[in-house]
């Protein structure tokens, strides 16, 4: 055996060397590009549903905006008087002032009576109370 026949064996087995690497690389990346292609088939089975739901909610009626409950008056001729007095006046009262307006004596006893309805008539959302003690009908 001369040395340009060790040499072109040498040469031989490093090429054989490389393409043994080389379709290692190749395998290696079929492999991925099956990874890739399946995780790209799993995006676009989700754009579907997506693309789906966008259009069933589209295709839905617009939902009317809900009516607040209307508040219920109370009986008692004392509310109904009271509210004559909000519908009459131009700005916010005191009970005071409500009791003067309903011609009530202006007693303790009355004014706290009186408070006490105001306070019953905001707790139900029929009167604002827009500061402590000061009562109004609330705007639309």
């Amino acid at each position: 055996m001369s040395g340009s026949d060790l040499a072109l064996g040498a040469v031989l087995a490093h090429l054989e060397e490389q393409e043994r690497e080389i379709a290692a690389q190749a395998q290696a990346t079929r492999g991925r590009i099956s990874e890739l292609a399946a995780q790209l088939e799993e995006f676009a089975q989700l754009a579907e549903e997506v693309r789906i739901t966008r259009k069933t909610l589209l295709a839905l009626p617009d939902p009317s905006p809900p009516t607040p409950p209307v508040a219920k008056l109370l009986d008692h001729p004392a509310y109904q008087q009271i509210m004559a007095v909000f519908a009459a006046a131009d700005a916010p009262l005191r009970a005071r002032a409500v009791c003067e307006a309903m011609d009530l004596e202006i007693a303790p006893n009355n004014v706290n009576n009186v408070r006490l309805k105001l306070k019953r008539l905001a707790n139900r959302g029929i009167l604002t109370e827009t500061e402590q003690g000061v009562f109004t009908l609330p705007r639309p």
